[in-house]
């Protein structure tokens, strides 16, 4: 959107000497400079993920893009007063409050969204609603900067790999697919993170979101054409992957198998982007009118002559930057307050079953713990039962019980899961919430019951995890937590697999337990 000044201001401009200006808002640009040195840790983190993944190299061009943005509006700082507001330091607080959250549960997400929401709302503290408004959209495209986005990359495999195996059936060819792999008569297919087109969604829903600003006036139209660049992306990848698929099928699997695949799927989202573009320019409203422009006089003429006896942002300034520091100050004391110096010390569970043998090479794919413990039992029937145990203390991005990379099989293992859902069990007089894996592999099948347990209490949600260590952090019990995995063959059907998995945790999951416990320590 082009917000041109509206007529008559120019010349009452003339009247607000620019010197005053600049040294008003001098304490605006250290106060929104203070948090690129207090959380410098959160920022660094950002900008390592955009150096690592191509998915969110756009990071760097965010910051630009939003000063470009502002600067294109920068005559409203002369026509409007800024009136700083103490009820955003409310705000400012609860982003601080947000950021320690993230922070003792280790959610670099939720600790980046936090530090950037701080730039807005520190905005929306010293210059007042009124003159901070009118950068709303370059302020909150900052958001656009941190790296989100993986917690979609599942699903978007999923619905990927229906609808490539959906077409190829459609036209004709036989398909046989196992979870996320697949194969033709020519040749298998799996599809992966690669293909689940979470770099096109993300780039499409940017530029979207910058396109609808600066081209449409209307939030209907913004909001439709938003809309539109998140829908056509994921309809576009799917497409995308049948067309791989078909391109390797009738080639003889020597075309689209190999750097000409990714090639492929940049060339043909940048053919689709700007078809979108382009349409979309058809409906751009990007001009005033004369008639608007007057209207928009009225409301703003009276106060562009008190814009030289705007309120001093000194001590507000100081405010935010005060409290902006309260949060990383005391997540300092935390850290060193919670570290636990000794190392752990995890002793095998007094298990009642005999050891058994003949169990499949399979073991889950984490971040190495400080402990791990992987033994073999024999069911009351002779089945081999698994259990895994995986200790993590003093925990980080780089170490870790609850992370996006956590899986119970690697990208390249021969196992993958082809099913996954949650269950309750009973154990000794509680109810256990656990997660049911089915994995394929060599040989017989795997069927998996998986949770962790965090700060004391078993849970299958990485979402309650979180929580549990961020509120044993906050009460100085240390971050303490563990992978209980189970696994047995079901080769011979789930059911049967199942009901040794049950008898074992009736049986022995006490002096599982009960080794989690010691391990811990007073």
């Amino acid at each position: 959107m082009h917000l041109t000044p509206p007529p008559g201001l120019a010349r009452t401009n003339l009247d607000v000497p620019a010197a005053p200006l600049r040294a008003n808002y001098l304490p605006l640009v250290l106060a929104l400079l203070a948090p690129f040195l207090l959380y410098f840790s959160t920022a660094a983190s950002m900008v390592a993920i955009w150096n690592s993944s191509e998915t969110f190299a756009h990071g760097y061009v965010i910051l630009p893009i939003s000063l470009a943005l502002i600067w294109r509006q920068r005559a409203w700082f002369a026509q409007l007063p800024a009136r700083p507001w103490a009820p955003g330091l409310v705000l400012l607080a609860g982003a601080g409050a947000v950021w320690l959250a993230g922070r003792m549960g280790d959610v670099q997400v939720v600790m980046q969204y936090a530090f950037v929401s701080m730039f807005p709302l520190a905005a929306l503290t010293l210059l007042g609603p009124r003159l901070a408004s009118k950068f709303t959209f370059p302020l909150l495209f900052l958001l656009f900067a941190v790296p989100f986005g993986e917690i979609f990359v599942a699903p978007l495999i999923n619905y990927t790999a229906d609808f490539t195996v959906w077409a190829v059936q459609a036209s004709g060819i036989p398909v046989l697919r196992n979870g996320n792999r697949f194969e033709l008569p020519t040749g298998s297919w799996s599809v992966v993170e690669a293909c689940s087109g979470i770099r096109y969604l993300i780039s499409s829903i940017t530029l979207g979101c910058l396109y609808a600003y600066l081209t449409y006036r209307s939030n209907r139209r913004r909001l439709v054409f938003i809309g539109l660049s998140i829908v056509v992306p994921i309809v576009a990848n799917w497409l995308r992957a049948y067309g791989i698929v078909m391109t390797g099928h009738l080639s003889g699997m020597e075309l689209a198998t190999g750097v000409d695949h990714l090639v492929y799927g940049w060339v043909f989202f940048g053919l689709i982007m700007f078809i979108m573009f382009w349409i979309g320019s058809y409906w751009r409203e990007d001009e005033q009118t004369p008639a608007e422009a007057a209207a928009a006089a009225a409301p703003v003429a009276h106060e562009a002559g008190s814009a030289s006896r705007a309120a001093s942002l000194v001590p507000m300034a100081i405010a935010v930057v005060a409290l902006a520091a309260v949060w990383p100050a005391f997540a300092a004391f935390n850290d060193r307050a919670n570290h636990n110096p000794q190392p752990v010390a995890l002793a095998e569970p007094g298990v009642a079953w005999p050891p058994g043998s003949g169990f499949a090479d399979w073991e889950v794919h984490y971040m190495a713990p400080d402990a791990r413990l992987m033994r073999v039992y024999q069911a009351p029937d002779g089945r081999p039962v698994q259990l895994q145990l995986l200790y993590y203390r003093n925990q980080s991005k780089q170490k870790g019980l609850i992370s996006s990379v956590n899986r119970l099989a690697g990208e390249k293992s021969p196992w993958h899961a082809v099913s996954s859902s949650l269950r309750t069990e009973q154990a000794n007089g509680r109810t256990l919430a656990l997660r049911e894996t089915v994995l394929n592999g060599p040989g017989s099948p795997l069927l998996v019951w998986q949770l962790m347990w965090v700060d004391g209490q078993y849970t299958a949600s990485n979402v309650a995890g979180k929580l549990r260590q961020a509120q044993g952090k906050l009460l100085f019990r240390g971050d303490d937590g563990a992978l209980v995995a189970l696994a047995a063959p079901a080769g011979d059907g789930r059911d049967a697999a199942r009901a040794a998995l049950r008898a074992f945790v009736m049986q022995n999951f006490g002096a599982v337990d009960a080794a989690l416990v010691a391990a811990r320590g007073p």
